[in-house]
């Protein structure tokens, strides 16, 4: 089945709840692998909820007790909520599933749409996602007075940064020059079908992620397109360039199973 549908659940007042989203997704899913429907893409806002995948640990989410949904994908703590762009691409790839291709295509597809607004992005290597990259560790600001060598987000284990005020708060990793994550990935792959997918902050309010340790990184941050461009960016003028981006990397993409290495006999 070709093509690549895309369907837009809702935005703004219309945000989808995460339950009502995950159901959705779970009914598209099965429709996908019975061969029903093409491919597909939901794309929608969230009212506020941090949501943690299967690696999260406990020490990484919010102290306040606020609630959190445990769900079934990859990946550790993160928050959606307003301002951030949410996709469940839904996609039937050859098996064995080549699940790093996958990942690769939709940070490929959101690299892009950053580029297309002049905002230079990239991956970082052991860490998903598309990444605003800071400065050299040697030319950043201080954190507290202190030199980096004695940062103690990477020397004290028993340092907590959601207990230490705003100078380490991942909000403000763009004021420390320090490496920001602009979107977010995580997946679940069943039955050779894709789930979950990518959360891309176009103008979030970020100190929501101050609460957690988001993806479970303690020495890097958040950002936004917005924050980023220093200027307004909506979620309606960033959709149809999203659409379009992975219109392209999921259509064009030579989908290819994944190589397993064969042990040589002794």
């Amino acid at each position: 089945m070709s093509g690549l549908r895309f369907v837009r659940m809702g935005f703004g007042a219309d945000a989808v709840e995460y339950q009502e989203a995950w159901d959705e997704q779970r009914r598209v899913h099965a429709a996908r692998f019975e061969d029903e429907i093409p491919d597909t893409v939901l794309l929608l806002e969230h009212p506020p909820v941090y949501t943690a995948g299967r690696r999260t640990a406990d020490n990484e989410r919010p102290l306040d007790g606020t609630p959190v949904i445990d769900v079934d994908r990859g990946g550790k703590i993160t928050w959606h909520g307003p301002g951030q762009l949410v996709g469940y691409p839904i996609q039937k790839l050859p098996r064995p599933v080549d699940v790093v291709a996958h990942v690769r295509r939709l940070e490929e597809a959101l690299i892009r749409t950053c580029a297309e607004y002049g905002l230079e992005t990239s991956r970082v290597e052991g860490r998903s996602g598309v990444w605003v990259l800071g400065d050299p560790v040697e030319t950043r600001p201080a954190i507290g007075g202190l030199s980096l060598d004695f940062d103690p987000r990477l020397t004290d284990e028993e340092f907590d940064p959601r207990l230490n005020g705003p100078e380490y708060a991942p909000s403000n990793a763009g004021q420390r020059r320090e490496d920001r994550k602009i979107a977010a990935i995580g997946i679940r792959v069943a039955k050779g079908v894709t789930m979950h997918g990518f959360s891309f902050n176009v103008n979030p309010d970020n100190k929501w992620f101050d609460r957690i340790i988001p993806c479970g990184i303690r020495d890097a941050g958040v950002a936004s397109l917005a924050g980023e461009l220093g200027r307004d960016v909506t979620i309606g003028e960033v959709l149809p360039v999203v659409e379009r981006h992975l219109r392209d990397v999921l259509e064009n993409a030579e989908l290819k199973p994944r190589v397993i290495e064969k042990t040589p006999a002794a």
